[in-house]
């Protein structure tokens, strides 16, 4: 049987369900071809388990190390890593839950099973009907759609020569699964996946050493910021070893232990640990759902889109990790939102990456927006830079956390805000207002401008904006 739609969405993650909601809401009638679950790797594989464990290991490291220096005495405080994952799981679910009932609440009809897209058949003279191919034998469904949008996400990284077994080599896929903890683990790759992981497990107790390809961690970020996490980390028992390029030639699996060496320094350095976790990216989810049947263009492993989002293929869009660029949960959403604005309205607008924040779930937390100091400087910006400390503030005194601190960059000319990078307790929250004073173009003085209360987190924006023009209060 053919059934007509409006929109087809092919990967119910986080672009894809955000998506089919605002076209249900648009009155679009809506399906999603999803060959998981609806939530994608986000919900399942990725931001939310992930979470849940950093959420873990920060309790336990309170309760374990941090408890009497409010006044609070624990003995005997035990890690129970099932009862870890169980606690895991369960927020997954509730979550998963509530995106099904979000399609039902929106008539969105969900298909359980692998979308291949069908060039010009009897169905359709242009490419674009989705053959829905289910799991339990059924016969296919012909999806017929006005417009497409392919939301297939993405995967983890590999590296040749080296087989991901998922024991004693493991992607984030296969950690967030583990049963027990290693006593060791060598992370290969500092990029932001790399190091919450390496932040999470060394408060597990585990012994953690990051191998990195090139010259820092976290490339993307602010020198300073980057500076400020890799001490910490070093300060809490991680190790890190940069401009290392691995030798896959020398890996070995030898009396329950992994072995491998990397050239670091001018000579050949031999890591061992128990288990070996690869986090050297992502990789683009092109291949199985029939783009072959379509003029659509791929390049550099990512689906070619304009900043309509319209492939090649004018009815057929592609939003999210598939598509490169930012990879983010909140990105492939906001993606979604435009893309169905498209559709619906013909209203044309592209997401600006020097408005998306970005966030690192470590302990100290990161979190950012708009462009490093070193990014503006190569842009021929003259600046102004103002720079304040946790340690300066007076929630972050009662709270017992006061390493890092906030720096805004603006345009000495125009006084604009340029970036805002952040390092520090609850960051990843406060950066929201750095969001919104990215969106609307704000200045410094602007932020210092807004009452914010006392005591709060939150001003030491208010601080840093008025240390850009060497005007801060309490420090």
């Amino acid at each position: 049987m053919a059934q007509n739609y409006d929109v087809v969405i092919v990967g119910g993650g986080t672009g894809g369900y955000v998506a089919a909601i605002r076209a249900a809401q648009l009155g679009l009638k809506t399906a999603i071809v999803e060959r998981e679950k609806l939530g994608g790797t986000c919900l399942h594989k990725g931001c939310i388990p992930s979470k849940a464990l950093l959420r873990s290991a920060e309790v336990y490291r309170m309760a374990n190390k941090t408890a009497i220096e409010f006044g609070v005495e624990i003995e005997g405080v035990t890690l129970q890593f099932d009862k870890v994952q169980a606690r895991k799981q369960a927020i997954v679910e509730q979550l998963s839950q509530g995106v099904n009932t979000l399609m039902k609440k929106g008539k969105i009809d969900v298909f359980e099973g692998i979308g291949r897209i069908l060039g010009p058949s009897i169905f359709s003279p242009m490419p674009g009907t989705i053959s829905v191919e289910f799991y339990n034998g059924e016969e296919n469904e012909m999806l017929l759609p006005a417009n497409v949008i392919i939301a297939t996400g993405s995967k983890p990284r590999g590296i040749d020569g080296l087989q991901v077994d998922g024991n004693y080599v493991m992607n984030s896929d296969h950690a967030l699964m583990m049963s027990t903890l290693p006593k060791s683990l060598l992370i290969i790759g500092g990029g932001v996946i790399g190091i919450e992981w390496a932040s999470m497990l060394c408060d597990f107790g585990v012994d953690v050493t990051v191998v990195e390809f090139g010259p820092t961690v976290l490339p993307a970020e602010d020198t300073d910021v980057v500076k400020e996490l890799t001490k910490q980390l070093e300060k809490r028992g991680v190790r890190f070893v940069t401009n290392a390029k691995l030798n896959v030639s020398t890996f070995k699996v030898e009396n329950d232990s992994v072995f491998i060496s990397a050239h670091v320094e001018g000579k050949e350095e031999q890591f061992k640990a128990d288990k070996l976790l690869l986090c050297v990216g992502r990789e683009a989810n092109t291949q199985g759902f029939g783009l072959e049947n379509t003029d659509i263009e791929v390049e550099n492993g990512f689906i070619k889109v304009r900043e309509t989002y319209q492939t090649k293929e004018s009815h057929m869009y592609a939003i999210g990790d598939v598509i490169g660029g930012l990879q983010l949960a909140h990105v492939a959403s906001h993606e979604g939102l435009l893309a169905i604005e498209h559709i619906a309205t013909g209203k044309t607008e592209a997401l600006d990456p020097l408005k998306v924040p970005k966030c690192v779930y470590s302990y100290p937390e990161v979190a950012s927006i708009g462009l490093t100091e070193k990014n503006a400087i190569e842009q021929g910006y003259a600046l102004k830079i103002g720079k304040f400390p946790f340690k300066a503030i007076g929630k972050a005194l009662v709270n017992g956390e006061t390493d890092g601190f906030v720096k805004i960059i603006a345009d000495e000319q125009t006084n604009d805000i340029l970036g805002i990078h952040m390092i520090g307790p609850h960051v990843t929250d406060l950066i929201g207002e750095a969001s919104l004073a990215k969106l609307l173009d704000a200045t410094p003085w602007e932020i210092s401008q807004a009452i914010h209360p006392h005591p709060s987190l939150n001003e030491v924006l208010v601080e840093s904006a008025l240390a850009v023009d060497n005007r801060a209060i309490h420090f």
